[in-house]
């Protein structure tokens, strides 16, 4: 079966869920893909409930497991209040403004963010996105809305229940501050931190398993078993090929290039092996979002000037682990890990020698210089 087939089958069992129903009827744009080009420019539906605009991404690698909706507040206003059962994970794709948090009964705290932020509302608490500036705020959020709405199918439950998750969020004062708690678990480097001011900016840690001059931070956030990454390469380079489990999202921050995906019954070398119609390639700059399926191989190439830079949004928390990540994994640190040694990485020295033929001709008409390592075949 062709691969768009299969997903367009796969999708057409997805609308059967209570989640994609809820969809659905809150009457906004849903766009579908494997990925968007640019999610600054989707074309935005007004969206009562929210008191703003929206439209949702429902990419095929979310599986059912996490979900995505752009949003923008217009100049000077706020989005309507509202509390939530799922998980959260905003990211400020242009504009400055505000959030309010509070629990009932408790303090009302306010931070404020702009261009590049990210955040978490704690689980259950009431919060209000506000536009403190003269132009349009648009915002991507990432939940795992999915899981929740089709556990209890029920959106009155889900948007208007009283518990109070004091175990993630007791009105500290503080909890908005920039987190300074850094450590390794394993073979991954963590971050505590609730708020970045600006991921674009901040600091990454050394992971070159992952690819020659490869960084990346984890950052644990509110509590969440939906967390993200942030990573970071230089011109010229490129990652090593992976698979994981569904419903990771990535955002393109910075430079431009490309992603290859295909899935690993495909192999380790899908050209050579006479299959490379069946890999997918989606193009990828500032804004550009995309998403690998379940058990999907993905390699991440920078073809512009400078340092390509990614966030990614998923499952995957160290403090607060998911079973069917593990499993995707294999292990916590499988995608750091070779087959060989028990994991999902493909090295280097075992990838089909059409990925680096190609990525040497793109840019070569790029006119930049490749820099990565020679092999050693």
């Amino acid at each position: 079966m062709a691969v768009d087939k299969r997903f367009e089958n796969l999708l057409a069992s997805y609308e059967k869920t209570a989640y994609f129903k809820w969809m659905k009827g809150e009457g906004l744009p849903v766009v579908q893909g494997h990925g968007v080009e640019d999610v600054r420019e989707l074309p935005l539906a007004p969206w009562p409930r929210m008191g703003g605009k929206g439209c949702f991404v429902q990419l095929h690698g979310m599986e059912g497991v996490s979900s995505m909706y752009i949003a923008e507040i217009p100049p000077g206003g706020a989005l309507n209040v509202e509390k939530h059962l799922y998980e959260e994970v905003i990211c400020i794709l242009a504009g400055q403004g505000a959030t309010e948090i509070w629990q009932d009964g408790g303090p009302k705290r306010m931070f404020e963010w702009g261009p590049f932020s990210l955040f978490a509302p704690p689980l259950n608490t009431w919060h209000r996105l506000i536009n403190g500036g003269r132009e349009p705020v648009k915002f991507l959020a990432m939940t795992n809305a999915p899981v929740i709405m089709d556990v209890f199918h029920n959106s009155e439950f889900v948007f208007n229940n009283p518990y109070q998750f004091s175990d993630r969020y007791k009105g500290e004062e503080d909890f908005f501050a920039v987190g300074n708690k850094r450590y390794e678990r394993g073979m991954q480097p963590i971050w505590e931190t609730n708020f970045i001011p600006d991921i674009k900016s901040a600091r990454l840690d050394s992971m070159t398993v992952k690819g020659s001059g490869v960084e990346i931070t984890q950052f644990e956030v509110s509590g969440n078993g939906l967390i993200g990454h942030i990573s970071g390469w230089p011109e010229g380079r490129y990652h090593k090929a992976h698979y994981h489990g569904p419903g990771a999202v990535l955002l393109g921050l910075e430079s431009s290039g490309y992603v290859l995906l295909w899935s690993k019954e495909l192999g380790t070398r899908p050209f050579q092996d006479g299959r490379g119609d069946e890999v997918v390639k989606i193009e990828w700059k500032e804004g550009s979002v995309y998403c690998p399926p379940n058990g999907w191989y993905h390699q991440h190439f920078n073809t512009g000037a400078g340092k390509a830079r990614h966030l990614a949004v998923r499952y995957g928390s160290r403090l607060n682990s998911v079973g069917f990540m593990v499993a995707g994994k294999r292990q916590d640190d499988g995608v750091y890990l070779t087959a060989k040694e028990g994991g999902t990485l493909i090295d280097y020295e075992d990838e089909d020698p059409e990925i680096r033929r190609m990525y040497a001709e793109k840019l070569a008409k790029a006119g930049i210089k490749m820099e990565m390592p020679l092999l050693k075949r």
